[in-house]
């Protein structure tokens, strides 16, 4: 009997990370349909056909989208569902980031916002795509994360409503830092929103990886001699790990995967389980 083909949505899969992910992925017997949101659809196109997969196993598709653009995240969202027709979404996997600090005066698409927390938490989790979908698929909503919500500044929420606003001012670190830790307020909300559905939320680190182009916009430089750096290759199986993980602790609240493949303890991220955060921020 053929193996059933398991139907992966995702975004910034088209370098780094998610790339390696996904290639990866195609690399095993398993059956998987892709669904992709990328920005640059031909150049990304050439980059998953030189991988040379089993297409006769595999489907890649690929959909334009900008995160930076919120109605673009709904027209992706639209142009996935019909894609999908009657397929379950097996994995929604939330991958694209991106680090720069608040300078621009005016955030994206007139948005009071900077860049970054667009990217990184708005154009993802606030909502994710097709809730109904999600719900009636039990999918499983893999958030790539980042131990950098531990360096909140201050280890205080509320400089986030300075921090986070176009033209604040705040570095790249201070931004990237913030709008992370507020993807995961984000991932508790959905977790909440979602329990008894089926749905599973996994937030998971890959580790600090030097070479995904993260810093591209700042002048903070990284190498692969600093302490604790991973591979590409490696952070990608630590995402790939979240797909598949089975051991979900018993309290909710404990959805954090590590990249040494331990489950956090809450106390590493309290600050983010306050109710009335995970609402404002969502």
């Amino acid at each position: 009997m053929a193996t059933i083909a398991k139907t992966i949505v995702a975004t910034g899969a088209s370098s780094g990370l998610g790339f390696e992910a996904i290639k990866q992925l195609l690399q095993q017997t398993q059956p998987y349909k892709f669904i992709l949101g990328v920005r640059d659809t031909t150049q990304t196109q050439a980059a998953y056909d030189a991988l040379r997969y089993d297409a006769g196993t595999h489907s890649v598709a690929l959909l334009p989208l900008e995160l930076s653009d919120l109605r673009a995240v709904r027209t992706f969202a639209q142009q996935a569902l019909d894609k999908l027709g009657d397929s379950k979404i097996d994995i929604l996997m939330l991958n694209a980031a991106m680090s720069k600090g608040a300078t621009d005066p005016a955030g994206p698409h007139g948005s009071k916002w900077c860049e970054p927390y667009v990217v990184n938490h708005l154009a993802t989790l606030s909502p994710p795509p097709a809730p109904l979908k999600l719900t009636a698929s039990r999918s499983r909503i893999v958030v790539v994360s980042s131990g950098a919500i531990r360096s909140l500044r201050d280890q205080n929420p509320t400089t986030l409503d300075t921090d986070l606003l176009a033209g604040s001012g705040a570095d790249h670190f201070v931004v990237y830092c913030g709008s992370k830790f507020v993807q995961l307020l984000g991932a508790h909300y959905w977790r909440r929103q979602l329990q008894d559905t089926g749905c599973t939320i996994v937030a998971v680190s890959p580790g600090f990886i030097p070479l995904t182009g993260l810093g591209r916009n700042s002048d903070f430089k990284v190498s692969m001699d600093m302490p604790d750096a991973k591979s590409v290759e490696v952070g990608a199986q630590s995402i790939l790990a979240a797909f598949t993980r089975d051991d979900l602790p018993a309290d909710p609240e404990q959805l954090f995967l590590t990249s040494w493949g331990e489950w956090w303890p809450k106390d590493v991220y309290a600050s983010s389980l306050d109710t009335q955060l995970q609402d404002s921020g969502a």
